[in-house]
Formats: C-alpha cells, structure tokens, sequence
C-alpha cells in the first residue's frame, strides 16, 4: 500500500505464463534425452519434439542472449523470469550451420514473435535429436511452476507453463 501511495515504482506482476515457443510433441523434461537437461541441472522446463523449424517467442520480454552458434536464445521476463530456448541437443557443434536468428539481443518480444528459424531437415540429419528443450534458468527464483496436462502444443498459442516468482 505503501508503494503505490509514495511512488516506489509499478508493482511488477510475478506471475508468467509460458506458451509453446515450436509447434510439435510436448516432451516431459525427465524425458529429454541428454542428462543436463533430464536431470534439471540447468533448470526446471519441458521439451517439445518439433514439427517445423519456426520458432517464436513463449513469453512477454526482452532477448537476453543469442547465442552465437544460433542454436539458442536467452529471454528475460519483466517480473526476473528467464528462459532458454535451446534447439535440438548437440547443436551447438553445428556452428550455427541450419539456423536463421530473426532478433538482436536487447529486442523486445511479445508471445508469438518470431525468433528464429531453422533447418529441420538438417537439424534431424546433423545433432544428437531435435527435441527441443525449454528451460527456466533461474529456477531457484521461482515459488511455484505448474506444468499443464498437454500432448501436441501449437507455437504462441499453447499455454505450458504458469510460473510465478519470488
């Protein structure tokens, strides 16, 4: 009360909303295959078995970090909650060879926005697998994440994950 009665700045809303940045397959986190992401060393997320090579942005925020190999982007949220979108596994050593970035870090995105593109073909035929994982990277500031009951997701569209911050 308060805050809003001497101007300490707008309330920032802790809770966020995590829609389907690839249309595909929902992939339960435990069932990616590569142990740092299975076993949630770098955080809580899921994963999704991609059906085209479109990615978009799953929540409301700024582009924290593109890599620059193009197999993974860095996204911050307004309220503290960051994500990684990281295409496919061992795709790193690909050397950026299959992916189009379509954003600059710094950019501000909205749900839906397009990210970037890749060579699903290529991506299949050249890394480890395809499967996508999605990961909250600063997992430890969160007070809850409830994964929703999904099987095929639609990017920009398809409803995840509900996280709220610390």
């Amino acid at each position: 009360m308060f805050k809003k009665l001497f101007g300490k700045g707008k309330e920032v809303n802790k809770d966020s909303a995590i829609y389907a940045p690839l249309s595909g397959e929902y992939v339960k986190i435990e069932d990616i295959p590569d142990p740092v992401f299975a076993q949630k060393m770098m955080g809580e997320g899921f994963g999704i078995n991609p059906t085209n090579g479109e990615v978009v942005s799953p929540i409301d925020g700024k582009v924290d970090n593109v890599f620059p190999t193009k197999h993974a982007i860095g996204l911050k949220a307004e309220n503290g909650l960051e994500l990684l979108v990281h295409i496919g596994l061992d795709t790193v050593q690909l050397d950026g060879q299959g992916f189009d970035i379509l954003v600059e870090s710094g950019d501000t995105v909205n749900v839906g926005d397009p990210l970037l593109k890749f060579d699903l073909d290529y991506i299949k035929e050249h890394a480890k697998s395809v499967i996508s994982p999605i990961i909250i990277t600063n997992s430890d500031n969160t007070s809850s994440i409830s994964v929703s009951d999904v099987t095929t997701v639609t990017k920009g569209e398809t409803k995840i994950v509900d996280v709220t911050m610390n």
